[in-house]
């Protein structure tokens, strides 16, 4: 079975400084998504739950009301960049037995990348939506270059199972 994580799709985190094709990636998650349910595949949405402007309940704590869900989603809360460190989420994913696990969402460079890393390491057969993930332009890079590099360094990560990156238009064939 596939399952998708949408890391961190959260009003607090989506403030501020422009996110690059935010529109774009929320659309691109919303039709992938919608595919992997269709598809009997689960979704989980990953939820930062740590400080003020994460308190469960507060307006930052709310994921984007753009975000197209279904009350079968799954949400697992962290409060660390890797949703896999002290949470359920490997647990969660041995429950529903994962083929191949899809990740998508905010921020590219720090737990969109952690969770890949840490998705390897546990394992997993992992498909990076190479543009269904976003940031803003770091002081020293901008967004492109910083998603670029990051999905060239994932096609290259040395596994135990696999890990493909590809556009969210090749995964929906």
């Amino acid at each position: 079975m596939d399952a998708m994580l949408v890391v961190d799709m959260q009003m607090g985190l989506l403030k501020g400084d422009p996110k690059h094709d935010l529109c774009g990636v929320t659309e691109r998650i919303n039709r992938l998504s919608t595919k992997v349910r269709g598809d009997s595949g689960k979704v989980i949405f990953i939820q930062h739950c740590d400080g003020d402007d994460f308190a469960p309940q507060t307006p930052g704590w709310q994921f984007l009301p753009e975000l197209l869900r279904d009350p079968a989603d799954i949400v697992v809360r962290k409060s660390l960049n890797d949703p896999f460190a002290e949470t359920d989420l490997q647990a969660r994913l041995e429950e529903i037995a994962t083929n191949r696990l899809f990740i998508a969402g905010w921020a590219t460079d720090f737990c969109v990348d952690s969770t890949v890393r840490s998705a390897v390491a546990n394992h997993h057969n992992v498909v990076v939506v190479a543009d269904g993930h976003t940031l803003s332009n770091r002081p020293h890079l901008d967004a492109i270059s910083v998603i670029r590099h990051h999905n060239w360094v994932w096609s290259h990560l040395i596994t135990q199972r696999s890990i493909k990156v590809a556009k969210a238009d090749e995964l929906l064939l």
